[in-house]
């Protein structure tokens, strides 16, 4: 009767395994329908060649700036975005419904004003028809504008149906680059810390323009981030982060590098 018992016993926990194991894998081909139906509302499928392009129009934002910020700028006074604008078309292959790769051409115009007190700031000013240069302190105003084109090319992973994220490298080429400022309230130290010393007042600023010295071409990393609010319409968020300096290698009178820092956000249509 023991025996009985013990075959009766595990005759009744095989059976209640093959129950489970039968509602485990119903359970799972029906989340897999659910996955399927729903990528299939809001886009490619395993089922599908996942090709396509998107159209992309936003608003920039953004500045060019030093990372991190050196010793010789002491203070922000003023940060002010020169809201520009970005139009451009994307072309996307899926390999299924979670990977895929993209490649684009956009327009640009993007800019920044910045205002910030600084210490022996080197610095190449216009005075009068002569050019000096030397050790500024004092109040800096600084406008940057930058017009051109943007390749990135990137990887492509969905986080369920509706969002998208996008990750890789770009290059830019600035048709029309355009760095210039002026300062005043303070003095230049001409040449060096302790040379002559140029006062220059908040009547009577000096200006700079060092425009010809940028380059025409940048590089850096994109990541973009898309939520799908109706199958063809997306609203996006893009970060271009600029990992070359503005400038030429072979301009020095700015010590530090700059790199450009710009963000869009704006409407995309999937065809």
């Amino acid at each position: 009767m023991k025996h009985l018992k013990y075959i009766l016993i595990l005759a009744l926990s095989s059976a209640m395994g093959t129950l489970q194991a039968q509602d485990l894998k119903e359970l799972m081909k029906e989340n897999r329908e659910n996955r399927e139906a729903n990528y299939a509302k809001w886009g490619p499928t395993s089922d599908h060649n996942g090709m396509g392009y998107v159209v992309r129009a936003g608003f920039v934002l953004g500045g060019t700036t030093p990372l991190p910020l050196p010793k010789e700028i002491r203070k922000i006074n003023e940060f002010a975005p020169k809201g520009g604008f970005s139009l451009g078309i994307d072309g996307y292959k899926y390999f299924n419904t979670k990977w895929g790769l993209s490649a684009g051409l956009r327009f640009f115009m993007q800019g920044m004003r910045t205002g910030a007190e600084v210490k022996n700031y080197n610095m190449a000013i216009v005075m009068g028809e002569d050019v000096v240069e030397g050790r500024f302190t004092g109040t800096d105003i600084t406008e940057t504008r930058m017009t051109g084109f943007t390749i990135p090319v990137t990887a492509t992973y969905r986080v369920g149906a509706r969002w998208t994220f996008n990750l890789g490298p770009y290059v830019s080429y600035w048709i029309y680059r355009d760095f210039d400022g002026e300062v005043f309230d303070g003095y230049l130290r001409e040449g060096s810390p302790v040379g002559q010393k140029i006062t220059i007042g908040a009547d009577n600023p000096a200006s700079y323009d060092f425009s010809d010295d940028m380059r025409h071409f940048s590089w850096g990393m994109e990541f973009c981030a898309d939520f799908r609010i109706k199958k063809h319409l997306n609203v996006f968020g893009l970060l271009d982060w600029g990992m070359n300096d503005v400038f030429k290698s072979d301009f020095e009178t700015v010590t530090f590098s700059l790199f450009p820092l710009y963000a869009t956000f704006g409407m995309a249509y999937y065809y």
